[in-house]
């Protein structure tokens, strides 16, 4: 079989390519971009990996943003003067051309950086190598009791992993992060859920409320209990994915970036769910299978509205997914099949944490009806 030539064993100028923008150029043998540039004197030529131009064009601005970057970075350094703005510039550069993170990550990560350099002011200016442990075990300390757990812990991380860069830029020989403790998760808040019949008053409540957007809206509601679906999935499924021959739904997520743990899942179609979407197909008979099932993707406000009519504890779109949970665990659904419908990877761990109490609830009624 021929092998195919690479831009490392052929040292012909002819198999290069020039394009209308400047510095990307295509390597003919293969089609395949590459970014041609120089920083610093320095000349960079790497393979985009694409044969694609307008994605070739993209990732060669992310390129060459990044090599600027990490150049202003070792010019700091070498003038004794890198700051923890310039080593937190490279983290960042790195979480938003790390191809592994989901926008919504990434988001987040911005979010906590915010915090961090709010809750400490000046830190931005401040020279890397002279920020002590001390200062360091301070702000943990008053950080974390103006902040939840979790959070506290992401915005420690990101401390630690902007000093690393320090470290690895040479800037400074140890971590003073590490001083800023992480605290333990403090106990999931405990879910308060509609009781039996409540569900379906609420439901009833939020179709009657006159907007135009009702119906659609009680529908996501119903989805989103029958289901066990995230917001963000429900409103990607499509006729196309429901199986009615076998009784399930596929659930895919963004088209992009898929569902939060990027993979693909199947959820049973309970009666309940059936007959949701039997007559919501019967409706809408001439809709394609790529059509969304879900008219609005959100219903926030009229789940509030119906909430405070009915006189029960307002509850959000990620409770109907507890509820889901619930009530699988109260029919007798082992918790390691539940955790598989609602997608998680750790083999129950997170619901035998979050819904433990129901199984054992629901273990001592079983062993009431036990007779010898």
């Amino acid at each position: 079989m021929k092998q195919q030539r690479t831009p490392s064993d052929s040292g012909s100028e002819s198999d290069w390519q020039k394009t209308a923008y400047t510095n990307l150029i295509r390597y003919k043998p293969s089609q395949v971009y590459f970014a041609r540039f120089r920083v610093e004197g320095k000349l960079f030529r790497r393979s985009l990996k694409t044969n694609h131009i307008t994605v070739a064009r993209l990732r060669l601005a992310d390129l060459e943003k990044c090599e600027q970057q990490k150049a202003q970075s070792a010019n700091a350094v070498v003038s004794g003067k890198m700051t923890f703005g310039d080593a937190l510039t490279v983290f960042k550069t790195r979480v938003a051309n790390n191809p592994a993170l989901k926008p919504r990550t990434k988001e987040y990560c911005a979010y906590r950086i915010s915090a961090l350099l709010k809750s400490w002011p000046g830190l931005g200016e401040r020279d890397v190598s002279r920020i002590t442990n001390a200062e360091c075990r301070d702000w943990g300390v008053k950080n974390a009791s103006r902040n939840s757990s979790s959070s506290h812990n992401y915005t420690v991380s990101i401390l630690r992993r902007v000093f690393a860069i320090a470290i690895e830029s040479g800037a400074r020989y140890d971590n003073p992060a590490l001083s800023a403790q992480r605290v333990k998760q403090r106990t999931l808040k405990h879910i308060e859920l509609p009781e039996h019949g409540k569900f379906e008053q609420l439901v009833a409540e939020v179709r009657a409320s006159g907007s135009g957007y009702a119906p659609p809206a009680a529908e996501l509601v119903q989805f989103l209990a029958y289901g066990g679906l995230r917001i963000g999935e429900a409103k990607y499924v499509t006729w196309g994915d429901c199986d009615f021959a076998r009784g399930e739904i596929t659930v895919r997520g963004h088209p992009d970036t898929g569902t939060k743990n990027s993979e693909m899942r199947r959820v049973p179609m309970i009666p309940d769910m059936r007959q949701l979407l039997d007559r919501m197909r019967s409706e809408r008979q001439n809709e394609s299978l790529e059509t969304p099932i879900m008219r609005v993707w959100e219903c926030q406000k009229s789940i509030d509205r119906a909430s405070k009519v009915l006189g029960i504890k307002r509850i959000t779109h990620h409770d109907l997914r507890h509820l889901f949970a619930t009530r699988c665990i109260e029919s007798g659904v082992d918790i390691p099949t539940v955790s598989r419908w609602l997608g998680h990877k750790d083999g129950g761990a997170l619901a035998m944490k979050t819904y433990g109490h129901l199984r054992n609830e629901h273990s001592q009624q079983m062993a009431q009806k036990v007779k010898f």
